[in-house]
């Protein structure tokens, strides 16, 4: 369960943070408060992209880097949702389309995960096994 978790408080705040960078980025260049190139969104954007690597640090730990980083491309579909709710940004079929596609491939690769035994895995991808 805190995996999950973990996952989910990522996501989210990569979510916040490319919200945070577009609307920073929408304000213009006149009213940004920070040295006239940053709006208090972005440097907010950037607390949570930096957030977001911690967390994903943590979950390096304890899943393969290929593994946490396909399941980590979630992120993709929830900026475009939360993009298309917050911002008025369309979702043409196009899109849609590629959303399915890496949702199916999120299921596909979190399954295959699940199949591996703990005797087989290793940093280098190989048998921990010794031949006898």
């Amino acid at each position: 369960m805190y995996h999950a978790i973990a996952f989910a408080v990522m996501i989210g705040f990569t979510v916040a943070a490319n919200l945070l960078l577009k609307m920073g980025a929408m304000v213009p260049a006149a009213e940004r408060a920070i040295l006239g190139v940053w709006d208090w969104r972005t440097l907010l954007g950037f607390f949570f992209f930096g957030s977001a690597a911690l967390i994903y640090s943590g979950v390096l730990e304890w899943l393969p880097l290929n593994v946490a980083q396909s399941i980590a491309a979630s992120q993709f579909v929830a900026v475009i949702l939360a993009s298309a709710f917050f911002l008025a940004e369309p979702i043409p079929m196009g899109r849609l389309a590629g959303i399915v596609l890496i949702i199916g491939g999120i299921i596909v690769v979190s399954f295959s995960e699940k199949a591996r035994t703990p005797a087989n895995q290793s940093l280098a991808g190989t048998s921990s096994a010794e031949p006898g």
